[in-house]
């Protein structure tokens, strides 16, 4: 390509450089845009299901797209060299661990539309001199054409040689079979045993522990102990599912309170933990995983904060947000007033519903006079459309999206 690229003029190299420097200010905005993009066209829906791997994709693009404006920047119209990112390595290697690679040609080639319409956008914004657009978009098309597939081609030689160095570790093998399992392929028990060293017979509890940055990640195998012995159990299987994430799989049929597992990660900030059911034998293994994985989704579906969750406890909130919009309109509809209530009046409405709408009880969990329980749902039932008694699931449903969604 290089023998057809054309010699810029110095209008265009000055358009270029001007371009450039007006959108990386927007750079937040341009990502959103582009990654939305890649996750449509892909082919790995694993990925975009999964908020640790998602992450590193979105960061992968929002650096790849840095890096070609200040390219542009400093030398318009010449070819942008790779970009080596040591995030974009872990994030391609963590894909090598979960048996994928990086030439998903759809993803790229969307996102590479996308970051195309944006910049002839602000290039005709920017002139109206038809040979000066002319000229600025030959030379962009081959510029941005090129810089995409360099950098997928330096990535896939990187993947090759990665995935050669995990094809030789004992995790490979077990996060191959684990996701044998996870998937439901046909494999006998003697051999998913003996490649995971972890017997699949009695009850298993599955966590999901990440954390959102890299600098945090030495942090991890700590959290996948306290959450072990807050378990009760003395041993686990665990599995590294990328740079900032564990999976594990504990022994045990006992799932302990949020009120429990949080006090273990006090001294690990940025530490956060999904935990599935338990389930018993292969297909209970298999269970268990997916409902942690579908906890941490609803936590990041959501944009919520909080560092435990527990699938039990959000299984209906689950459901209800697999569609945000309706999510949101469901919310509205069923609380109406009362979707801006304090917090106070939301946790009586709850604990209310909770004690089978026993007043006195509610009064003594939350440590109250029963008069004030009292008024406090005389105010709930005068904010809500329907009375709490008439619409109580609903209600506690549309609450517990709330409190969720609005954990910061």
């Amino acid at each position: 390509m290089e023998e057809l690229w054309p010699v810029p003029s110095e209008r265009t190299c000055a358009l270029m450089r001007a371009v450039a420097e007006r959108i990386l200010p927007t750079t937040e905005d341009f990502v959103d845009e582009v990654f939305a993009a890649s996750q449509l066209g892909t082919q790995y829906q694993f990925v975009v299901d999964d908020p640790v791997l998602a992450a590193g994709d979105r960061r992968m693009h929002k650096a790849y797209l840095i890096h070609w404006l200040t390219g542009t920047i400093h030398h318009p119209g010449r070819r942008v060299p790779v970009f080596e990112d040591p995030e974009t390595l872990r994030f391609a290697r963590d894909l090598v661990r979960r048996g994928l690679d990086t030439s998903d040609l759809g993803s790229w080639r969307a996102a590479q539309w996308v970051a195309w319409r944006r910049w002839t956008d602000e290039c005709f914004a920017a002139t109206s001199d038809h040979e000066l657009l002319r000229e600025t978009l030959q030379v962009s098309g081959y510029s941005i054409i090129t810089f995409v597939d360099d950098s997928m081609a330096a990535l896939a030689e990187y993947v090759e040689a990665e995935r050669t160095d995990l094809a030789r570790s004992a995790n490979a093998e077990r996060h191959a079979t684990a996701q044998l399992l996870v998937e439901g392929a046909p494999i006998s028990r003697a051999r998913a045993e003996a490649r995971l060293g972890y017997a699949l017979t009695g009850t298993h509890v599955a966590a999901i522990v990440w954390v959102d940055s890299s600098e945090r990640s030495e942090a991890l195998e700590a959290a996948a102990e306290h959450v072990m012995r807050a378990c009760g159990a003395g041993r686990r299987l665990t599995l590294v599912a990328s740079t900032n994430a564990l999976w594990l799989w504990i022994p045990t049929d006992q799932v302990p309170p949020t009120s429990v597992l949080q006090p273990e990660l006090e001294g690990l900030p940025g530490v956060r933990v999904a935990v599935g059911r338990p389930g018993r034998d292969i297909e209970g293994f298999r269970r268990t995983h997916l409902d942690a994985a579908t906890a941490q989704r609803v936590l990041a579906r959501l944009g919520s904060a909080r560092r435990v969750v527990r699938y039990e406890d959000i299984q209906l909130v689950a459901a209800l947000s697999a569609d945000m919009t309706q999510a949101e309109q469901f919310v509205t509809d069923t609380l109406g007033e009362f979707a801006t209530a304090d917090t106070l009046l939301r946790e009586t409405a709850l604990a209310y519903v909770q004690e089978r709408f026993n007043a006195t009880s509610t009064a003594e969990r939350l440590f109250t006079h029963r008069n004030t329980i009292e008024r406090r749902l005389a105010r709930v039932d005068r904010m809500l459309p329907m009375p709490l008694v008439e619409n109580a699931t609903s209600v506690v449903a549309a609450l517990m999206y709330l409190q969720l969604r609005d954990d910061r």
